[in-house]
């Protein structure tokens, strides 16, 4: 019997554009924040990257999600952890980062309003001593 290509766009096509927009977003909020910094090839190393990352709380789609929204600080450091063992590996690193350790409790809809408007490109740090730390900017 044949359904028609209405039939396969809301069967499919419908719910593959939901999943992958909760995916863009959540990536692209995980990896923007006016506080993270940045780094060029001089000042990079693989802890400064794996901690240019923020822990957001998405409420209840946290548990939807298993928890890849508020515990990617600790994905970042121990990449092959099962998803299942993150949030205790995150209370666990949360004091040894200490300030290290970004989480962004702001509403996810006001923070993508607020990432989107304020982190449009990077800069180097101003006046810094070290020209190879990148901090995202707005203003041309």
């Amino acid at each position: 019997m044949a359904k028609g290509l209405a039939w396969l766009v809301s069967i499919y096509g419908i719910p593959l554009l939901i999943v992958n927009a909760f995916l863009v977003t959540i990536t692209y909020l995980q990896h923007t924040h006016p506080a993270l910094p940045h780094y060029d090839s001089s000042e990079w190393d693989w802890l400064r990257g794996a901690l240019s990352t923020v822990d957001r709380d998405y409420g209840v789609l946290n548990k939807v999600f298993h928890n890849i929204t508020d515990t990617h600080v600790t994905h970042h450091l121990f990449s092959t952890m099962p998803h299942y063992h993150a949030m205790e590996a995150t209370k666990a690193i949360k004091p040894i980062l200490g300030e290290y350790y970004q989480f962004d409790g702001t509403p996810i809809l006001m923070a993508l309003w607020r990432e989107a408007k304020e982190c449009l490109f990077f800069e180097p740090e101003e006046g810094g001593p070290n020209r190879g730390v990148l901090w995202y900017g707005n203003k041309y």
